[in-house]
């Protein structure tokens, strides 16, 4: 069994589009939405798309803030979804477990398997990642949630795939991220026209979009920074 993983598309039609191109030649028997589809610019259609897909999902952080408003952008952004999207949605699953390929048994989720926004990134510490993934019964577990690809052994516990992100990417680098999985783990990035991609999202209205966005698309932001960012999260700095 072949699965794409896609994580973090944040409402990033152009890009999801590109990758979906990429998937329809690249054999795979599963496509996984693995959390935070919604949270941007043209949410509602990248999640018809995934659905038109069949993809499997499983609920971000965004989902969940989305579907329950505290800010002006979450209300914004729940203002886009229909009732059936908003129900589609709330069904969904913080984990989905699959046989794959050479890999064994893969855990799918947005942040970790019992959290959909807990912190794990490429500079944690070993014993804080089989803390957090402690309860976890499989070979891989693949995840998002802090933009940065990363493909991670540990010492007694699973393979950790961070499959980055493919809307709103913390690479340093433009394209949109993502990760094969068959019979080993391909971290893949797919090219995409962003200068276009950028004024179809702006029309969009999501409020603040160049400020939040522009600069993680157009490959400024570095997979260092990042890291750093979300580990001072993780240490409540």
């Amino acid at each position: 069994m072949r699965v794409a993983a896609l994580h973090d598309v944040h409402g990033n039609l152009p890009a999801l589009q590109a990758v979906l191109a990429d998937i329809a030649h690249a054999d795979v028997d599963a496509i996984v939405s693995g959390g935070d589809v919604l949270w941007g610019p043209l949410q509602a259609e990248c999640l018809g798309l995934l659905v038109e897909a069949d993809a499997l999902f499983v609920r971000g952080n965004c989902e969940r803030e989305v579907l329950a408003p505290s800010s002006e952008t979450d209300r914004w952004c729940a203002a886009q979804l229909t009732a059936r999207d908003r129900e589609l949605v709330a069904h969904w699953p913080l984990t989905v477990e699959l046989d794959v390929g050479g890999l064994g048994r893969v855990v799918f989720c947005h942040a970790t398997p019992r959290d959909d926004d807990e912190i794990l990134t490429r500079a944690t510490p070993d014993d804080d990642m089989l803390s957090a993934l402690a309860a976890v019964a499989a070979d891989v577990v693949v995840c998002g949630h802090v933009h940065v690809q990363d493909d991670r052994r540990l010492d007694g516990g699973p393979r950790v795939v961070n499959a980055g992100s493919v809307g709103m990417p913390c690479q340093g680098a433009a394209g949109a991220y993502w990760v094969l999985l068959g019979e080993d783990v391909e971290l893949r990035r797919t090219d995409y026209d962003v200068a276009h991609a950028l004024e179809v999202l702006d029309e969009a209205g999501f409020p603040s979009f160049r400020e939040t966005f522009q600069d993680a698309l157009e490959g400024r932001v570095s997979a260092l920074s990042a890291t750093e960012h979300f580990e001072q999260k993780r240490r409540g700095a």
